[in-house]
């Protein structure tokens, strides 16, 4: 249970009293904002220079209970903000993370330390005030935070449960920084969630991509393009290039964020990362205007129709991106297929899953 100040001790159970609190500054006197930091080394400053001091003083007795740090949605926990992030839901603040039984003893008084963070830091407005923190920062129960994302208050067991967590909130839970975890139990459930899917679980998912990938781009895309549906071959080239970031976070083991970062997240892929951005950058420079077997297809209220796109190029591009991959799972020692049409390799992968159950189910399942 959550220790007990002593008698005598001071209040910690309200902030400080107004008149001995400093007067907030205007906002023409903060100081100069680095426009070059992140949210997430912001985040850092603010919690070592302003937060992890203020609650050593205010709340001793918690100091070895919580873990501090930025994890969970928005681009500043993955390292991806920019000037146009900064227009909701951005600025200095921190997660606290506690136990359910310990946020339930202890919320008062901590919520009472919190309010004596200043209202601003390095130039920028915080946002740890109860109505800035949109349920992202603040002190959050570690079983509540990872429910949120994986629907369980505990780490996935057996493959089943790991098939029911989409793998975008896998990385929003596993993304960011822990700043400060004495106790180390928000951490463990991390390092759970890190150690990636049960292998099984990668392969079924490996193979349900070669599948879609040679459906959607190699078979399908073509086709459409022939048929001179414009619409029919843009949604193609985007399945395709879900389906192609997909596999390379799965063959680098890493969670795939949702589709607004996944492309930016491949940058940072040691394997295969840049060749496939580069692949899928050469797919979508196409002038996206199907032909139709008597000419350009014509764009409504357009007098003229721009020149169509070759259905060679957009097959050069896609097998190209397809012979990457093709590459990587032999190299990988995942598929002994020798052609690049992906649809050979599925099967082979999914013939090393050990589960019966898994093994047999329809890729179109994954």
């Amino acid at each position: 249970m959550p220790a007990t100040p002593p008698a005598g001790s001071p209040n910690l159970q309200a902030p400080l009293p107004e008149e001995h609190r400093p007067a907030p500054a205007a906002a023409s006197d903060w100081p100069e904002p680095d426009l070059t930091e992140n949210g997430l080394t912001l985040a850092r400053r603010f919690y070592e220079s302003c937060g992890a001091p203020l609650l050593a003083e205010r709340v001793p007795d918690l100091a070895d209970r919580i873990a501090a740090g930025l994890v969970g949605e928005g681009s500043d926990c993955f390292g991806f903000d920019d000037a146009i992030s900064r227009d909701h839901d951005w600025g200095p603040a921190f997660c606290l993370w506690l136990t359910e039984e310990d946020l339930a003893a202890c919320s008062q008084r901590l919520e009472a330390a919190l309010a004596d963070l200043p209202e601003n830091f390095a130039g920028w407005p915080a946002r740890m005030r109860p109505e800035q923190r949109g349920g992202r920062v603040g002190p959050l129960a570690i079983e509540r935070f990872y429910a949120r994302f994986t629907n369980r208050p505990r780490p996935p067991e057996g493959w089943r449960e790991w098939r029911t967590i989409p793998e975008h909130f896998l990385a929003v839970a596993t993304n960011g920084e822990v700043f400060s975890d004495p106790a180390g139990r928000f951490t463990a459930f991390r390092q759970a969630l890190l150690a990636f899917y049960p292998e099984d679980v990668r392969l079924k998912k490996i193979a349900a991509r070669c599948a879609k990938m040679a459906q959607s781009g190699q078979y399908n895309l073509p086709r459409v393009l022939r048929r001179g549906d414009r619409v029919a071959a843009l949604l193609c080239i985007a399945e395709f290039s879900r389906q192609a970031l997909s596999l390379a976070f799965l063959l680098n083991r890493r969670y795939m964020p949702f589709y607004k970062w996944a492309f930016r997240a491949a940058a940072d892929l040691p394997t295969l990362g840049q060749e496939v951005r580069q692949g899928l950058e050469r797919l979508v420079a196409l002038a996206w205007n199907a032909e139709t077997p008597t000419g350009p297809a014509p764009i409504p209220g357009q007098a003229q129709a721009p020149a169509p796109i070759r259905v060679e190029d957009a097959t050069d591009a896609v097998e190209e991106v397809c012979a990457i991959f093709a590459d990587a799972l032999r190299r990988q020692g995942l598929s002994d297929g020798q052609s690049d049409w992906l649809l050979e390799h599925a099967p082979r992968i999914q013939s090393a899953i050990e589960t019966p159950e898994l093994r047999r189910m329809p890729f179109p399942l994954e």
